[in-house]
């Protein structure tokens, strides 16, 4: 199974993956949608449940954050973990990874 296409990627019904992207910082707001920057950071939810996560890209001179929300929390500390292995590669690129034999 491909990490873009996971079903516990959802919050109340809706599919989260790739998030919503948030300009933060650096040259203007592109307005990125998708599967679109580079993942430079991963953060854990301080916030009970944590259920969710937060990555943070470049993208085009700019820097984005984005919410990951997960339907189970065990999910979420598993996806933390794969995104931490994968800094410096595309969003793209990571969810078109097969997660199969990580879960």
């Amino acid at each position: 199974m491909l990490l873009r296409g996971h079903p516990l990627f959802s919050y109340r019904g809706m599919h989260s993956w790739p998030p919503v992207w948030t300009w933060m910082s650096g040259g203007s707001n592109k307005h990125p949608r998708g599967e679109v920057g580079i993942l430079r950071r991963v953060e854990k939810s301080k916030v009970l449940p944590a259920d969710r996560c937060f990555l943070h890209i470049d993208y085009e001179g700019s820097s984005y954050v984005g919410c990951l929300l997960c339907s189970d929390q065990a999910f979420c500390w598993q996806i933390v973990r794969i995104m931490e292995a994968n800094l410096n590669k595309t969003i793209a690129q990571i969810g078109g990874m097969d997660i199969s034999r990580l879960l």
